[in-house]
C-alpha cells in the first residue's frame, strides 16, 4: 500500500510518500510544493494544482494530513487552514480516506516522544527509510505523517483481525 503524507504550509507544503509491506516501511518519494501567486487566491490554486499532480503522479493508497497548530498570530493561523483544507480536499477528491493527525502524535509515533525537535524528526524518518534523499525539512515531516498514519493503518488492521477471530 502506498501511503501519503502531506504537512500544509501556504509557503512550503511537504510531502512524502512511502509503501507499505507488512511491517516493513520503504521510502517512494517526497518533495516540497511552493504555492505562488499575488493573492491567497491564487497561492490556493497553486497549492491545489501540485498536489493535484502528486496525487496524479504517485497514486497513494492512503493519505493523512497534519493538523494545524494554534499559534499567537490568528491571522497566520486561518491562512494554514485554508492551505491545510486544500491539503484534505485533493486526496478525498481522489477517493481516498484522510487520516488526521496532530503534531505532537506524528512525533511520538516517529521519534518516540511528543516533543521532539526537527533534527530529531528528520534523524528518525531517515533511520526508518534507508536511502531516503530529503526534499527538505517539509518533506521530512510530511513523510512522518505518513509513517505515523501507516502505524495506525496496521494497529487498527490487527485490531480487525482479531475481533474477527474472536468471533468465530
Amino acid at each position: 500500500m502506498r501511503v501519503l503524507g502531506i504537512d500544509p504550509g501556504l509557503r512550503n507544503t511537504g510531502w512524502g510518500v512511502i509503501r507499505v509491506e507488512g511491517a516493513r516501511l520503504s521510502h517512494v518519494a517526497n518533495g516540497v510544493c511552493h504555492p505562488v501567486g499575488d493573492t491567497l487566491a491564487a497561492r490556493l490554486r497553486s497549492l491545489f494544482d501540485q498536489l493535484s499532480e502528486v496525487v496524479r503522479l504517485q497514486a497513494p493508497e492512503a493519505a493523512a494530513v497534519e493538523n494545524t497548530f494554534v499559534n499567537k498570530d490568528g491571522a497566520g493561523t486561518l491562512k494554514l487552514g485554508q492551505a491545510r483544507g486544500i491539503a484534505l480536499l485533493v486526496p478525498a477528491r481522489a477517493g481516498l480516506e484522510v487520516g488526521e493527525y496532530a503534531p505532537n502524535a506524528v512525533k511520538k509515533a516517529v521519534v518516540g516522544v511528543g516533543h521532539a525537535d526537527k533534527v530529531q524528526v528528520q534523524h528518525m524518518v531517515r533511520l526508518q527509510l534507508p536511502g531516503v534523499d530529503l526534499a527538505g525539512p517539509d518533506a521530512a515531516d510530511a513523510l512522518a505523517v505518513a509513517i505515523c498514519h501507516a502505524h495506525h493503518l496496521q494497529s487498527a488492521g490487527h485490531l480487525a483481525r482479531a475481533i474477527l477471530r474472536a468471533a468465530e
